[in-house]
């Protein structure tokens, strides 16, 4: 028994290490053994740090004396900088896919390298989005930059576990062979809601406002997956990191009403 324990934990930490190595650009030293299995339970995970570390740069960066607006436009970057650019490239060929008025070209188009007039104009408004709506949040920026990131990655795993994958094989195919169920899923879903926990221990005269933030984060991302589900039918590997960037994007916008 413990000998299994301790394979299955070394199994999981090869798993991490490959959604590390799959979802960042984080550099991992080529002696280590990754597994590219399981790799979608990590991504929420992988998100709050993402947004911890984000917001430690910004922390630093205000330190420095760097106006908000600058901050905010660096933090972004960094943010696209972080993934190598992953999911905005969803974002970029299901804007084009979606654009096509024949529903049976949609998917050749979200396969075709070229990039569309659709696609730049999706990935400008994500970006512009963003870097606007970071720059009205003027208070507690970690914990937004943590659940915007978390949840955008939870809703991946959400439009995994949710719906069709509509091509039999392609980059997001393994996510939904591998998918774990309910545990992949409750996996970030429990730490989002840990996060949030302990803001409002931090902050407990806004306990409303940090169950508000957990419930509208939840329901962003599952709507947003459902949305690209209604309009094709099912998800693809690009669909799965458009709804990552569009889940942030819209949960920073919502957060310009109330971190302030």
């Amino acid at each position: 028994m413990p000998s299994k324990i301790i394979q299955q934990f070394v199994y999981q930490g090869q798993s991490l290490l490959g959604a590390i190595a799959f979802y960042t650009i984080i550099p991992l030293p080529h002696t280590w053994p990754l597994r590219f299995q399981q790799l979608a339970r990590w991504a929420p995970l992988l998100g709050i740090f993402l947004g911890l570390g984000l917001g430690f740069i910004d922390l630093s960066l205000n330190y420095l004396g760097f106006p908000l607006l600058i901050r905010s436009a660096l933090i972004i970057s960094l943010w696209l900088m972080s993934t190598g650019g992953l999911h905005l490239d969803g974002v970029i060929d299901t804007a084009d896919g979606l654009a096509v008025t024949d529903p049976s070209r949609r998917l050749e188009v979200m396969q075709d390298s070229v990039t569309g007039a659709f696609g730049v104009m999706a990935a400008i408004a994500v970006l512009g989005l963003k870097t606007i709506a970071l720059a009205e949040i003027t208070s507690d920026r970690w914990f937004g930059l943590m659940v915007a990131a978390g949840w955008g990655r939870w809703g991946q795993v959400a439009a995994i576990a949710f719906y069709p994958y509509l091509k039999p094989t392609g980059k997001g195919a393994f996510h939904k062979q591998d998918l774990r169920l309910p545990q992949d899923l409750l996996l970030g879903l429990v730490s989002l809601v840990s996060i949030t926990g302990l803001w409002i221990g931090l902050n407990f005269d806004r306990s409303r406002l940090g169950v508000g933030v957990a419930v509208m984060g939840s329901a962003i991302a599952l709507l947003v997956g459902f949305w690209f589900n209604q309009r094709l039918g099912g998800q693809t590997g690009d669909t799965y990191g458009a709804v990552v960037e569009w889940t942030e994007a819209l949960i920073l916008c919502v957060l310009t009403c109330w971190l302030q």
